[in-house]
Protein backbone atom coordinates (compact mmCIF):
# COMPACT_ATOMS: atom_id res chain seq x y z
CA UNK A 1 0.00 0.00 0.00
CA UNK A 2 1.38 3.38 -0.94
CA UNK A 3 1.38 6.26 1.49
CA UNK A 4 -1.18 8.27 -0.52
CA UNK A 5 -3.56 5.30 -0.73
CA UNK A 6 -3.22 4.73 3.03
CA UNK A 7 -4.05 8.40 3.71
CA UNK A 8 -7.12 8.20 1.46
CA UNK A 9 -8.34 5.08 3.28
CA UNK A 10 -7.94 6.53 6.82
CA UNK A 11 -9.69 9.72 5.76
CA UNK A 12 -12.66 7.73 4.41
CA UNK A 13 -12.72 5.30 7.33
CA UNK A 14 -11.77 7.41 10.36
CA UNK A 15 -11.93 10.99 9.10
CA UNK A 16 -8.21 11.30 9.81
CA UNK A 17 -5.82 13.67 8.04
CA UNK A 18 -2.07 13.11 8.40
CA UNK A 19 -0.26 15.41 10.81
CA UNK A 20 3.38 16.38 10.15
CA UNK A 21 4.77 17.34 13.59
CA UNK A 22 8.42 17.24 12.51
CA UNK A 23 7.94 19.38 9.38
CA UNK A 24 9.25 16.61 7.13
CA UNK A 25 7.82 13.66 5.20
CA UNK A 26 7.10 11.64 8.38
CA UNK A 27 3.44 11.70 9.42
CA UNK A 28 1.30 10.84 12.43
CA UNK A 29 -2.31 9.65 12.36
CA UNK A 30 -4.23 10.79 15.44
CA UNK A 31 -7.67 10.44 16.95
CA UNK A 32 -9.57 13.68 16.31
CA UNK A 33 -10.92 14.02 19.85
CA UNK A 34 -7.92 13.00 21.97
CA UNK A 35 -5.03 13.67 19.53
CA UNK A 36 -3.64 10.28 20.60
CA UNK A 37 -1.53 8.57 17.94
CA UNK A 38 -2.77 5.37 16.34
CA UNK A 39 -0.23 5.17 13.52
CA UNK A 40 3.03 6.71 12.36
CA UNK A 41 4.40 6.68 8.80
CA UNK A 42 8.17 7.08 8.62
CA UNK A 43 10.90 7.08 6.00
CA UNK A 44 13.56 4.67 7.25
CA UNK A 45 16.84 3.38 5.81
CA UNK A 46 16.46 -0.37 5.30
CA UNK A 47 19.58 -1.02 7.42
CA UNK A 48 17.64 0.24 10.49
CA UNK A 49 15.25 -2.68 9.92
CA UNK A 50 18.06 -5.22 9.70
CA UNK A 51 17.96 -5.44 5.89
CA UNK A 52 20.80 -4.95 3.46
CA UNK A 53 20.97 -2.18 0.93
CA UNK A 54 21.04 1.58 1.03
CA UNK A 55 17.51 2.53 0.00
CA UNK A 56 14.97 4.32 2.15
CA UNK A 57 11.45 2.91 2.48
CA UNK A 58 8.20 4.00 4.05
CA UNK A 59 7.07 2.03 7.09
CA UNK A 60 3.87 2.14 9.08
CA UNK A 61 3.95 1.74 12.86
CA UNK A 62 0.71 0.51 14.41
CA UNK A 63 -0.31 -0.64 17.87
CA UNK A 64 -1.32 -4.30 18.00
CA UNK A 65 -2.26 -7.12 20.32
CA UNK A 66 1.03 -8.32 21.86
CA UNK A 67 0.02 -11.94 21.15
CA UNK A 68 -0.32 -11.15 17.45
CA UNK A 69 2.96 -9.25 17.17
CA UNK A 70 5.12 -12.37 17.61
CA UNK A 71 3.50 -14.19 14.71
CA UNK A 72 3.50 -11.10 12.49
CA UNK A 73 7.25 -10.58 12.93
CA UNK A 74 7.87 -13.96 11.32
CA UNK A 75 6.15 -12.81 8.12
CA UNK A 76 7.72 -10.88 5.27
CA UNK A 77 7.27 -7.12 5.51
CA UNK A 78 6.89 -6.98 9.32
CA UNK A 79 9.57 -5.74 11.72
CA UNK A 80 9.98 -4.95 15.41
CA UNK A 81 8.56 -1.46 15.92
CA UNK A 82 10.97 1.25 14.85
CA UNK A 83 11.29 3.85 17.66
CA UNK A 84 8.21 2.52 19.48
CA UNK A 85 7.47 0.00 22.23
CA UNK A 86 8.31 -3.31 20.52
CA UNK A 87 5.91 -5.28 22.72
CA UNK A 88 2.86 -3.24 21.73
CA UNK A 89 3.72 -1.78 18.32
CA UNK A 90 4.90 -3.26 15.02
CA UNK A 91 6.41 -1.78 11.86
CA UNK A 92 5.03 -2.71 8.45
CA UNK A 93 6.95 -2.06 5.23
CA UNK A 94 4.88 -0.08 2.74
CA UNK A 95 6.70 -1.66 -0.20
CA UNK A 96 4.02 -4.04 -1.46
CA UNK A 97 5.23 -7.01 0.62
CA UNK A 98 2.16 -6.86 2.91
CA UNK A 99 -1.32 -7.07 1.34
CA UNK A 100 -3.46 -3.92 1.59
CA UNK A 101 -6.22 -5.77 3.44
CA UNK A 102 -3.81 -6.85 6.18
CA UNK A 103 -2.58 -3.28 6.56
CA UNK A 104 -6.16 -1.99 6.77
CA UNK A 105 -7.07 -4.59 9.40
CA UNK A 106 -4.04 -3.69 11.50
CA UNK A 107 -4.75 0.04 11.15
CA UNK A 108 -8.31 -0.59 12.29
CA UNK A 109 -7.06 -2.60 15.28
CA UNK A 110 -4.61 0.16 16.20
CA UNK A 111 -7.35 2.77 15.95
CA UNK A 112 -9.54 0.77 18.33
CA UNK A 113 -6.71 -0.06 20.77
CA UNK A 114 -5.72 3.61 21.12
CA UNK A 115 -9.24 5.01 21.48
CA UNK A 116 -10.21 6.48 24.86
Amino acid sequence: MERSKLFEWVKETNGTEPDYPWNDWNAVLRHAESKKWYAVILEVPVQKLGLTGNQIIDILNVKSDPLLIGSLRSKQGYFPAYHMNKEKWISIALDGSVPDDEIKNLLDMSYKLTRK
